[in-house]
């Protein structure tokens, strides 16, 4: 059986190594945020939330606590905290699972398939319930606004944040080559410019030469 400390590192080491975009707090592997990206072919489809992650120091035998920091519309997630209710993380949770487990399958599942009978929002569970469409519209508004990978959502993490910031970069030296080039061209058409008058000047001395 492995100590909880080498579970914690094995498992967070996995999801650093996976597809997942992962930042940890502090270089500390027991709190950390995950982008999760809703499930393709549902209307979560095209969204992107940031989970924290906190991991007990029990885990894997007791479950890690996840809550998404930006909004979502769904019958067992908590608007305002974020707060999932989810049995396989809350109640049934097993050591045999993983962090991988709850992104890759716990959470695409309770996406595609929401619990209204036990429901954190009650406003997404009744109409869900009652109308359909209704849902599906609501949901892909709050997509919309609040799931958009933007800085003003703060899902913008690591090499996102890095490639960002390069593109600022190469912005302010494409600005700077063209003000140097600007700069340039007055310069030549200065030179133009003297080089135009001392040539009139001689041939006017050159005029007053000959008529005398």
């Amino acid at each position: 059986m492995s100590s909880p400390k080498r579970r914690i590192e094995t498992d967070v080491m996995k999801l650093l190594m996976s597809d997942y975009n992962v930042k940890l707090v502090n270089d500390n592997m027991q709190e950390f945020f995950v982008i999760f990206d809703g499930p393709k072919e549902t209307p979560y489809e095209g969204g992107k939330w940031k989970i924290h992650v906190e991991l007990p120091d029990q885990y894997p035998y007791k479950s890690p606590s996840i809550g998404f920091q930006n909004k979502i519309f769904h019958p067992n997630i908590d608007e305002n905290s974020g707060t999932v209710c989810l049995d396989v993380i809350n109640q049934t949770w097993s050591p045999m699972f993983d962090m991988f487990n709850i992104f890759d399958t716990f959470l695409p599942q309770l996406l595609c398939y929401p619990n209204a009978a036990d429901p954190l929002n009650s406003d997404a569970s009744s109409l869900y319930t009652r109308d359909q469409d209704s849902y599906l519209r609501k949901v892909k508004d709050y997509v919309i606004r609040y799931a958009s990978a933007t800085k003003e959502n703060g899902l913008l993490m690591h090499s996102e944040d890095e490639d960002d910031d390069d593109e600022d970069d190469d912005a302010e030296d494409e600005d700077a080559e063209d003000e140097e080039d600007e700069g340039n061209e007055d310069n030549e058409e200065d030179d133009l410019s003297s080089l135009d008058g001392s040539e009139d000047d001689d041939d006017d001395d050159d005029l007053q030469g000959m008529d005398l």
